[in-house]
């Protein structure tokens, strides 16, 4: 198999797996709805780092380490569902302490330009978000082998069919985060704002239900 030759199928598959609704897609868009696109892009690359090295620990074998040892898997989906929950309850708290609050669009975009902390703690949550998932690590060590020929280095080329996928993906994420984050004003409402936090609190939620239970 040449590496060229397989380029278009991974990149259709790279897609079809990006668009897939997920806890990666959830945060983008709670991100983007309540702090537009710039608030997204910190997001949108911690979960794109995650992912990075994810893929450079299955091409050095670390992945498959993780996957095949139960008592590693059942931590990191534990890990992985409580920190969903986590951001899920916050966003409950969030909708319900601004009930009755007088909050103007104007104290809300004042409030999102505040420091870069904000900016750290979007990328922290994307990374853990990622690294976090065990079947991040299953998936890695399934899918990249498929598009590496025999005759190339394994680390070397999945290294860089990662870069292609982050890229690829951090694309399609910032696409998706620009058109969310459009309509901001209006998702930044307050009656709207409160509802949006609740309803992604309750995604957000769910995900980490499933995360925490989820299986090999």
């Amino acid at each position: 198999m040449d590496l060229v030759a397989s380029l278009p199928a991974f990149v259709v598959a790279v897609v079809l797996i990006s668009a897939s609704p997920g806890p990666a897609m959830a945060l983008i868009f709670r991100r983007a709805a309540l702090r537009g696109f710039t608030g997204a892009v910190p997001t949108v690359l911690g979960l794109e780092a995650g992912l990075y090295v994810w893929a450079l620990c299955a091409a050095g074998g670390l992945a498959a380490l993780v996957a095949a040892s139960e008592v590693a898997f059942v931590v990191l989906r534990v890990i992985g569902g409580l920190f969903l929950l986590y951001l899920g309850v916050k966003a409950w708290r969030t909708a319900w302490r601004s009930r009755g609050a007088e909050v103007t669009p104007e104290v809300v975009e004042e409030a999102l330009a505040r420091s870069t902390r904000g900016w750290w703690t979007a990328f922290g949550e994307g990374i853990v978000v990622m690294l976090a998932n065990p079947k991040a690590a299953v998936f890695m060590i399934a899918f990249y082998p498929q598009f590496v020929p025999s005759n190339r280095p394994l680390f070397a080329t999945t290294a860089l069919l990662a870069l292609a996928q982050v890229a690829i993906e951090t694309a399609l994420y910032l696409t998706l985060a620009a058109a969310v984050g459009r309509a901001g004003a209006w998702f930044r409402r307050p009656v709207i704002r409160r509802r949006l936090e609740a309803v992604s609190g309750a995604v957000l939620i769910a995900l980490g239900l499933r995360v925490a239970t989820s299986t090999h």
